[in-house]
């Protein structure tokens, strides 16, 4: 009942909004990424590859289909300890996909040649994952379908730490990018210097981004 009542309170359309307005900045974060060439983000690793190895799939399409995945494990590692308010992951996976390949079509002129440029790109695709994440967290309605695979995972196996299986999560979509990319191409695809990059700094700016966001959260989301 109380967990009704949180859904429901009258703030839960505001955080609905702000969750759409993460999802909208950390998609533009992946089409950076894309673009600047130097490797996507671990999470959008498998799906950038997939969308080059099958022709008609865009990484948007290739991202929903991922997510909608991760759902169907989750529901069969809980079973009946599912919420199935959580199924509200696959809406959100829809818009993110959606909105990855807007962005990437917005961005389609974007091909920096030279390195440096290369990592500009790279690194404002990296910060705006980075926002579009600590203002998914703030929203508090729903996580990604990657987190909640996570969390569920955490759920099964307790003494396993979330922060530890994130870990392996994005280790094991790199190594089955790389695989891939490897099998079908004989060279990695969308797994380079800026996927490490990604991996350490998007964690460490998401921490860092949230503390300003608590004031905002207190103030219209409470």
């Amino acid at each position: 009942m109380e967990k009704s009542k949180r859904r429901f309170a009258p703030h839960f359309i505001r955080r609905c909004f702000v969750l759409i307005a993460g999802l909208f900045i950390m998609a533009a974060g992946v089409a950076f990424s894309v673009h600047a060439n130097l490797g996507t983000s671990p999470i959008s690793s498998l799906p950038y590859t997939l969308s080059i190895l099958i022709e008609p799939l865009t990484i948007g399409t290739a991202t929903i289909c991922m997510h909608v995945v991760l759902v169907i494990l989750q529901i069969i590692l809980l079973r009946k300890n599912y919420d199935p308010f959580q199924l509200l992951q696959i809406p959100a996976a829809i818009a993110f996909g959606y909105l990855t390949d807007f962005f990437n079509w917005v961005l389609d002129d974007l091909n920096p040649e030279l390195y440096w440029q290369q990592w500009i790109c790279c690194i404002i695709g990296i910060c705006l994952v980075a926002t579009g994440v600590a203002i998914e967290v703030m929203a508090r309605v729903i996580c990604l379908a990657g987190e909640g695979f996570d969390l569920a995972v955490c759920q099964v196996c307790p003494k396993l730490k979330f922060s530890t299986m994130k870990i392996i999560f994005d280790v094991t979509l790199v190594v089955l990018s790389c695989i891939l990319g490897l099998v079908f191409t004989g060279k990695l695809v969308g797994v380079r210097e800026g996927t490490v990059a990604a991996a350490i700094c998007v964690g460490l700016l998401t921490k860092q981004i949230a503390k300003p966001l608590r004031l905002f959260e207190r103030k219209f989301l409470m």
